[in-house]
């Protein structure tokens, strides 16, 4: 009798669990109906798990077991190209496999012609250690301060004077041939101001140029409260760009945090992830690096980050330790929080290297979930 009583315990108990799939399962939209966000992951709900199979003979069980295995294993591999939407750019070829990298961790002052100054002196410096790629902090010309971001913002469309950050960025990627990924700079325009990061060629023209999307708003009581939104405008695009150095997407600082725009950026062929950052005292110990790991290790490519250099005097402090991340979540070049010049080599084939050896990038089920980049199926539905 409590044989049979648990039984029919446990059949009614899945029944009840089907019923509630099927109920959750009609909250989910197709696919198309998601429009409003640049990328996200869908969860597909599996209902076909059924009581039938319960088996008290080994043998059955274990043939159970492992037909449900294989089945899986087959559908891992149909669905991998699948859980990408639009599929996976191929991993382009870079115009060059090895390359130095330099990462310009600079004290930041309230004196903007002489943060200018110093920020064209350590790009020199650095690319006469020969660095081909040269990234600056976040806010690099400014206090970072919801005060200060009006008062030192910069019209860069307009450019010439009413942008002097960017205007020597230009001109040293020019003489200098290098590509430089300008940190960030308050940015005016119209009656907004965002938190924007410019990428200079090699020939010194504006190949990118990318606007903070995710905005720094939080609030730790007795730690750090801090609300970018007070004063800035979010951006509405990832960013992407083809380079002499390789294709680089591009964050900023809190953008760092959210995984999606990393997967979004290795699915659109990117070798390397910059992010300018200022992470502060109380996340930075914590985060910092173990975020710049996690996105590099979640890719499988190369992440770099730039900070400002600590001034303890300051409103907001910086925690620093600029940092260089491989494709293996390894830390290949870093330094602690005073002025420095990282100077580190990138070498891409790792990249594939990584990719063969640890090949999850192949075995991810787009049966159950997908990441969907909006802004690639709305370009590519109106072709």
């Amino acid at each position: 009798m409590k044989t049979m009583a648990a039984i029919s315990f446990l059949s009614s108990s899945i029944l009840r669990l089907n019923s509630s799939n099927r109920s959750l399962s009609k909250r989910y939209k197709p696919i198309s109906r998601f429009t409003t966000k640049t990328s996200f992951l869908i969860p597909f709900h599996n209902h076909n798990f059924s009581h039938n199979n319960l088996n008290n003979h080994p043998k059955g069980k274990h043939t159970a077991v492992s037909s449900a295995t294989t089945n899986t294993m087959a559908a891992a591999s149909v669905a991998a190209e699948e859980s990408r939407v639009p599929p996976a750019v191929p991993l382009p070829t870079p115009p060059l496999t090895k390359f130095k990298i330099a990462l310009c961790q600079l004290l930041v002052t309230a004196d903007k012609e002489r943060n200018i100054a110093h920020a064209r002196k350590a790009i020199e410096e650095a690319a006469q250690k020969g660095a081909q790629l040269v990234v600056l902090p976040e806010i690099w010309n400014s206090p970072y301060s919801n005060a200060s971001f009006p008062v030192y913002a910069e019209d860069i469309d307009a450019g010439g004077d009413a942008s002097p950050s960017t205007m020597m960025l230009s001109e040293l990627s020019r003489s200098l041939q290098i590509t430089v990924v300008g940190g960030s700079i308050p940015e005016r325009s119209g009656d907004k101001l965002y938190n924007t990061c410019c990428v200079f060629g090699s020939d010194g023209k504006l190949k990118a140029k990318h606007r903070k999307v995710h905005l720094f708003d939080i609030d730790i009581p007795g730690q750090i409260t801090f609300k970018e939104s007070l004063t800035l405008t979010g951006g509405e695009s990832p960013t992407i760009v083809d380079t002499d150095v390789g294709r680089i997407g591009i964050g900023i600082c809190y953008d760092i945090r959210f995984q999606e725009l990393a997967m979004l950026y290795a699915a659109r062929g990117a070798h390397l992830i910059c992010y300018p950052g200022a992470f502060n005292m109380v996340t930075g110990p914590l985060h910092w690096e173990l975020l710049q790991r996690a996105r590099a290790m979640d890719c499988q490519l190369f992440v770099a980050t730039c900070s400002p250099a600590r001034d303890a005097s300051a409103g907001y402090v910086a925690w620093g330790h600029s940092t260089l991340v491989g494709p293996f979540g390894e830390v290949m070049a870093t330094t602690e929080h005073d002025e420095a010049i990282v100077v580190a080599e990138i070498d891409y084939s790792l990249i594939d290297l990584r990719r063969t050896n640890l090949p999850f990038q192949k075995q991810r089920r787009g049966d159950l979930y997908q990441l969907v980049d909006v802004q690639r199926l709305k370009a590519e539905s109106t072709k």
